[in-house]
Parts: structure tokens; sequence; C-alpha cells
């Protein structure tokens, strides 16, 4: 791969207050970039200021949504290092989504150094107060300017970053989440495993309905039975049940969490029982009236770990535990973000210092 150009902004912009900083709605001075050419491969990786693309609008992103994406944080520890977590396994799952939509795979290793460059060079716009992060969006649009079902031959590989606060307004406050029995999110063999904006804009009205019952989230049933419990809009989803963490299997159709595996992992070293399986939701909402129910979060980068309080289920509502945080969800978070911000050991080789 030809090394990394660099072209620095000529006007630098104001920095947000990290003071009450919303997700996602700002955006650093720079951007990383390279172009892909069939026959050619990758090529141009350079960084430049944020700023606009020039498309055409045949260009085949706007017409068949052939794109992916991925997101991960960079932290400021106290003593002002700036690091990532788990970075490789964010490209690698970016190559999984890559092969589903025919888009070529990337080098992780040296996504991992353009994004460490990156990030290096709007190291200033990583924020320093508790609860914020430096959010890192990675994304694959494909570009050929014609109208045909195919795959393209042409795309563009950009990483933008944006400082952010907490992902939910509630913080690490419990969530309340519906579970939806009418639309549905993904079926085995489709595209549910993969990151891809088509999963996100199926996702919306539900989204948008649940939002206007006072919900944060939906909690997406299988495709086929509507049965058996998936994952959150913007989680994957965790239950603790008479002791056991249990969470739906990977079959395909839910998207496999870096965050999930590294909950995963956590809980096995501190020897819980771990269950990968299918869950019905009539086991969940059995659960929460015997009491077996002890706790319920959801998991993902941008908000780490998200306890949920309360659980709508064809017009009932149901409380989960005591409608706080669950203490083993507070140790979850506790110890990723702890790791994270460098206030913990980490012991699993997850970080990857930046400077």
């Amino acid at each position: 791969m030809e090394k990394i150009r660099v072209e620095l902004t000529k006007n630098p912009k104001e920095k947000p207050s990290c003071d009450n900083l919303p997700f996602g709605s700002y955006f650093s001075d720079h951007m990383f970039l390279m172009n892909y050419e069939k026959g050619r491969g990758w090529y141009d990786p350079r960084i430049v200021p944020y700023g606009p693309f020039e498309l055409a609008p045949s260009s085949m992103v706007f017409h068949y949504a052939q794109e992916i994406f991925e997101g991960l944080k960079a932290y400021r520890t106290a003593d002002g290092t700036i690091q990532l977590f788990r970075p490789q396994e964010n490209f690698k799952r970016m190559n999984s989504s890559a092969e589903r939509l025919c888009i070529p795979p990337v080098d992780v290793d040296f996504c991992v150094e353009a994004l460490k460059q990156l990030v290096e060079l709007d190291k200033d716009w990583v924020p320093d107060k508790e609860a914020t992060s430096l959010y890192v969006r990675p994304f694959i649009f494909a570009t050929d300017e014609h109208v045909g079902v195919h795959a393209s031959h042409t795309y563009i590989f950009c990483i933008i970053l944006s400082p952010s606060g907490s992902y939910y307004p509630e913080g690490l406050d419990p969530v309340k989440i519906m579970i939806e029995s009418d639309d549905v999110r993904a079926v085995r063999g489709g595209t549910g495993f993969t990151k891809c904006g088509g999963n996100y804009a199926a996702s919306i009205r539900a989204g948008e309905r649940a939002a206007q019952q006072g919900y944060s989230q939906v909690l997406w049933l299988d495709g086929v039975h509507r049965t058996y419990i998936e994952e959150v809009g913007a989680m994957n989803i965790m239950f603790k049940i008479d002791g056991k963490i249990v969470t739906p299997a990977l079959h395909g159709t839910v998207l496999p969490g870096i965050t999930r595996k590294s909950i995963l992992e956590l809980a096995r070293e501190w020897g819980y029982t771990v269950e990968e399986r299918l869950i019905e939701v009539d086991e969940v909402i059995d659960a929460i009236k015997t009491g077996k129910m002890e706790e319920m979060w959801g998991t993902g980068t941008a908000a780490v770990v998200s306890p949920v309080g309360e659980l709508a289920y064809k017009g009932e509502k149901y409380v989960i535990g005591d409608g706080g945080i669950g203490e083993l969800t507070q140790k979850f978070y506790d110890e990723l973000t702890g790791i994270q911000w460098g206030l913990r050991p980490d012991t699993h080789g997850w970080i990857v210092k930046v400077c």
C-alpha cells in the first residue's frame, strides 16, 4: 500500500464545548480517504480536510445501497494518552460485511495505522470530560456511475471523527425499550449480521413508533417466527436469568458486536455461566413475571453498556428488577470503560495506543 499523504486544513473549525456534548453532531478537521478501482485495488490513501464528496446522481450507492460502515471510539486517559479499543475487530467485521455486499476487502493492519494517523492529527478533538470520547466512523460506498443492479467497480473508503457524549440522553440511567411485533429487521440469509445502512433504514419506522410512546429503542424479534429475541436497534441485548447470562446466538441475523464479544469474554473469566442460544420472547416475559429476570442490558460501541429498566410488549409494561441499574450491569460498565479510559489494566491486549 502507498504511503499516506497528508493535506492539512487551512480553516480549522471551532471545537465544541465538552459540556453536554451531543452524540454524532460535530466532526473534526480532517478525514481519511482512499479509492478503489477494479484491477487496480485500493489506492491513493490520504488524509485531507473534512468536506463534502462530489458524486454523480447516477452513483450506484444512491440507487442500490451498496455500502457498509463501522463504529468505534478513541479515548483520552487521565495522563493525556489517546487510545483505541479493539480496532482490529472493527475492520475484521467490516471485511465480513464487505464480503456479503460484494465490496472489496480492506487491509486490516493498514486501516488501523491509517486511523491512528488520523486520530493523532486531530488529537485536540478528543474530549477529556467524563463519559465523552471521539467516535470513529469508517465507511465504504459504491461510486460507479451506472443504473443497473451489479457490484460496483469503484468505491470510496472514508473515516470521519466525531467528538461525542453519551449516545442516550439518559446516560447510564436505565432506558425503556419496546418489543416490536409487526416490522422485522432481518432474516437468515439476509444482511442482518452486517453493518449496512439498509438494516438501519428498515428499523426507522418501528423506532419512530416506539419514540412516540416514550421508548428509546426497539427490541427486534426474528423475521420468520416472530418469537425469538434478536437485538435492539443500536445494541446487542443480554439478560441475567436465574444467575446465568443469556444472549441471542449469532445465526446470521444479529450483529456480532465487539462490545458483546468483550462482555462475554469477561463474563466467562468471572465464572458466570454464559448461554448463547435462541431465546423466546415468552421466556423473557415469564422470567420477568416470576422474578427470575435479575438484570437486562444492551451492549454496543455507542452506549457501551446500557441498563434496561422497562420493557413493553403487546401493550403491557414490565419493570426489570427494581427498574434501576443491576449490580452486574454496573460491573461490566465499570470494567469496560475503565479499560477504555485507562483507569483499569488492560490484561487482554484490547487497547491500541495512538499517542
